[in-house]
């Protein structure tokens, strides 16, 4: 009976061990190189990786809606739907059969990675417990875009960080674009100073440059804000045409927001930093 019971622990152990619970327990699940935090962890079903339906999606770049009970997942021209307890999704209109039916836990939609990372054309790949999701890059007049370097400056100092996340990358590049407004003429007067008391001054609230594989800047917007008296509001200046165009309070939140984003999940580095 000695010698049986240590057997019997050790069966019992590499059971435990092996079940898909305890592999999703350790399961590491990473994007474009950065490991993604999630207050609900990702689950085996059926052999399949299963992940909150929210925090898949944000940092893959689609846009999340809901609508009867089903929800329509949007990023650029692919266009998905998935109902919880349904094994049908549809992708563009074609109706799909999904390995595993997306559920509900913990008030959080869990839905499969794999078909979720293709769908939207990226690369799902399974090494030593990590699943590894990587996007397409942002690709800007046929260059690649690896990272994307902002640049905003304080009282005294500045900050310069990058952010290597695809999908972020392409959403601020797209933000910009898709709300330039009409050309203006530069205003009369402009800088970094916040403090420029001058009516009609504009200070120069950001600087993003889009960065290929060597560190070049393929495309440069500069964001300006009205200090105080006059219109409009906001500017951005494209730094590779030149030419300043009207901008808008709503956009440039938005890509403030996209920053926070990207620093909270992991996909923002300082360089430097030498505000006082």
């Amino acid at each position: 009976m000695r010698k049986v019971f240590p057997g019997i622990i050790l069966a019992l152990i590499l059971i435990i061990t092996s079940s898909p619970a305890a592999y999703a327990a350790n399961n590491q699940i990473k994007i474009d190189g950065v490991a993604i935090a999630s207050d609900v962890k990702p689950e085996m079903k059926n052999n399949r990786t299963m992940v909150p339906l929210r925090t898949i999606s944000k940092n893959l770049g689609a846009k999340v809606e809901w609508s009867n009970s089903e929800v329509t997942l949007t990023k650029n021209k692919m266009k998905v739907t998935l109902k919880p307890n349904s094994s049908t999704a549809v992708k563009n209109g074609e109706k799909v059969q999904l390995d595993v039916k997306p559920y509900v836990k913990n008030n959080r939609v869990i839905v499969p990675l794999r078909f979720i990372a293709e769908t939207f054309g990226c690369k799902v790949n399974y090494s030593n417990s990590t699943v590894t999701v990587e996007t397409s890059p942002l690709v800007i007049d046929n260059v690649q875009v690896k990272a994307l370097q902002h640049e905003y400056h304080m009282t005294m100092g500045g900050v310069v960080q990058q952010i290597n996340g695809n999908a972020y990358n392409e959403a601020i590049y797209n933000s910009f674009i898709e709300n330039k407004g009409i050309k203006v003429d530069a205003p009369a007067k402009y800088s970094w100073s916040v403090h420029d008391s001058e009516p009609g001054s504009y200070y120069k609230g950001g600087q993003f440059d889009f960065l290929d594989e060597k560190g070049n800047s393929v495309k440069r917007f500069d964001i300006y804000t009205l200090v105080r008296f006059g219109d409009p509001d906001v500017l951005i200046y494209d730094a590779s045409e030149e030419q300043w165009y009207l901008f808008n309070v709503t956009a440039r939140d938005s890509i403030n927001q996209l920053i926070n984003t990207t620093s909270i999940n992991g996909f923002l580095t300082v360089i430097s930093n030498t505000v006082v």
